[in-house]
C-alpha cells in the first residue's frame, strides 16, 4: 500500500510524466515479484514435527541455514525500491529548485518546490533510512548476533519499521491533503479577489461615461 502511495506522489512530482508512470510501475512490479519469488524459495522444503509435552502441543519447524537468509533476503527489492524513490524525489527537487532560480516568476514555482520539499523528499528520505537500516541487518555480525549492540540495532529497526507504516506513511497522505485544501483556499480567494476588481472597473468607467 505503501509502495502504491508513493509510485502516485512520484508520478504527481514529474507532472504526471507517462513514460516516469511506466518506470515506475515496472519497478514496482519487479520489486513485488522478486520479493514474493524470494519468499517462495525460503519457505520450499520446510518441514515441521508437532511434539506433546505435559499435555501442551509444540510444533518444531526445521529450517536451514540458507533458507532463514533468505528469509530475511525479502526485504532487498522492496529497499531497492524505497531507495530509488528518495533518489528520484531529490532528483525532481533539484531541477524545481533550477527551473525557480531561472524563472522570472517564482512565486508559484516556490510554492511548489516548498511542497516538494515539505510533503515529499522529507518523507522519501525516511522511507530510505528505514531501507538501510533493513539492508544493514543483513550483515552475518548483527543477524547471528548474541552481542547487546545488536539486540539494541534489532529494536530501533522494528519501532522505525512501526514508525514507517503508521506515521510517515499516513502523514503523506495526510500532506498531500492538505495542500490541496490550501490551493483550493488560495484559488478560491484569487477568484474573489478578481471578482471585485472587475466591479470596481466596471463602475469607474460608467462614471466616466456619464
Amino acid at each position: 500500500m505503501l509502495a502504491v502511495i508513493m509510485m502516485t506522489r512520484i508520478h504527481a512530482m514529474y507532472q504526471q510524466s507517462k513514460p516516469i508512470l511506466i518506470f515506475l510501475v515496472v519497478a514496482l512490479l519487479a520489486s513485488t515479484i522478486a520479493s514474493g519469488v524470494i519468499l517462495g524459495m525460503g519457505n520450499i522444503g520446510i518441514s515441521g514435527k508437532e511434539f506433546v509435552l505435559s499435555g501442551y502441543h509444540i510444533c518444531l519447524v526445521q529450517i536451514t541455514r540458507a533458507k532463514m537468509n533468505l528469509n530475511h533476503e525479502m526485504v532487498i527489492p522492496t529497499a531497492i525500491w524505497e531507495i530509488l524513490a528518495f533518489f528520484l524525489a531529490i532528483w525532481i527537487v533539484i531541477k524545481r529548485f533550477y527551473e525557480m532560480r531561472q524563472s522570472p516568476t517564482g512565486s508559484t514555482m516556490g510554492d511548489c518546490f516548498t511542497m516538494l520539499i515539505k510533503s515529499h523528499a522529507l518523507y522519501f528520505l525516511a522511507f530510505a533510512a528505514v531501507a538501510c537500516f533493513n539492508l544493514g541487518d543483513l550483515s552475518p555480525n548483527l543477524l547471528y548476533s548474541t552481542a547487546v549492540g545488536a539486540d539494541i540495532y534489532g529494536g530501533a529497526l522494528r519501532v522505525a519499521r512501526v514508525l514507517q507504516m503508521f506515521v510517515v506513511g499516513p502523514r503523506l497522505i495526510l500532506s498531500v491533503r492538505e495542500y490541496h485544501t490550501k490551493l483550493v483556499a488560495k484559488s478560491d480567494g484569487g477568484t474573489g479577489m478578481s471578482s471585485i476588481a472587475f466591479q470596481a472597473r466596471g463602475r469607474v468607467s460608467t462614471g466616466g461615461d456619464v
